[in-house]
């Protein structure tokens, strides 16, 4: 493995561990994270739930893998995108600590979502011969 690769590998690696963990709290603790998304206004909790169990687990493992990323990418920046504006509404927040913790949240998925666009762009360039 050169050493390109070997980077694009830790990278990936280092960015999927956080939706492995992820995915795998929400699938021990089922019932509490429906409770938590139903609290957050979440429309269907017990099927977002799952739907996001599968893209955390899933999504996770083909990161690390290096399988199909002009797919995964996208749909995991989406995704991240999606969490920090449902999940981590730090202008919601009164109390400043709140305040303070949800905004570094949104901005750690923000700057995942980047990270998503640049395993995209090494992806594609991958692929070109």
């Amino acid at each position: 493995m050169n050493s390109d690769r070997a980077l694009a590998f830790a990278g990936r690696f280092l960015m999927a561990i956080i939706f492995l963990l992820a995915g795998f709290g929400k699938a021990t603790a089922y019932a509490g994270t429906v409770g938590y998304f139903a609290k957050l206004g979440v429309p269907m909790p017990e099927i977002v739930v799952a739907l996001s169990i599968l893209v955390e687990l899933g999504g996770g493992i083909l990161l690390l893998i290096g399988y199909r990323l002009q797919i995964v990418a996208p749909i995991m920046a989406a995704f991240t995108i999606g969490a920090a504006l449902i999940g981590h509404r730090f202008w919601e927040a009164s109390d400043p600590a709140v305040h303070m913790q949800q905004m570094n949240n949104f901005l750690k998925n923000v700057a995942m979502c980047g990270g998503f666009l640049m395993v995209l762009v090494d992806a594609r360039r991958r692929r070109r011969p």
